[in-house]
């Protein structure tokens, strides 16, 4: 059976150590991590460029998984991958990833849900994609324990 493609939504500044601790999860297929020099490239290259590359990099994918943490819920990219990935039908889900420590920042604080920001529905039925806060005493491995069934549950949410 293949592997679940995810694209992952986070704030890169902020949250890209986080992220990669989910990466090397290893239980998904993934797009492969964005370096800092590549991401400033295309953003270099102004909107028109960013939307294109998050075009092509959701384009395979099953699932878009927003990993949170305390600022996520303000940055624009996020909130257009949200919507990109909702409208596409793809599987939609938040992750809080505050507790997971970072090496430079140790745990961080715990952000606003960016799913709020919109109204989702299928066939004029309201959904609720999902949005989970791994356990603070062991969220590496309720994360990775849990993963794969709760975007198993996004993409259901998405399609029906």
């Amino acid at each position: 059976m293949a592997k679940t493609k995810v694209f992952y939504s986070f704030h890169f500044d902020n949250d890209v150590m986080r992220t990669q601790l989910v990466r090397n999860i290893g239980a998904l297929e993934s797009n492969q991590p964005v370096e800092a020099n590549d991401w400033e490239t295309v953003k270099k290259k102004g909107d028109k460029a960013i939307e294109d590359w998050i075009d092509s990099k959701m384009k395979d994918c099953d699932c878009v998984v927003v990993l949170v943490g305390e600022k996520t819920s303000e940055r624009p990219w996020v909130k257009h991958e949200i919507k990109k990935a909702w409208n596409d039908k793809k599987g939609l889900l938040a992750i809080h990833v505050n507790d997971l420590k970072d090496p430079n920042d140790g745990v961080g604080k715990k952000g606003k849900n960016p799913l709020d920001h919109f109204t989702y529905k299928r066939n004029g039925v309201s959904k609720t994609p999902p949005c989970i806060t791994p356990k603070a005493s062991d969220a590496y491995n309720d994360i990775k324990n849990n993963i794969e069934s709760w975007i198993s549950d996004a993409i259901k949410i998405s399609k029906g």
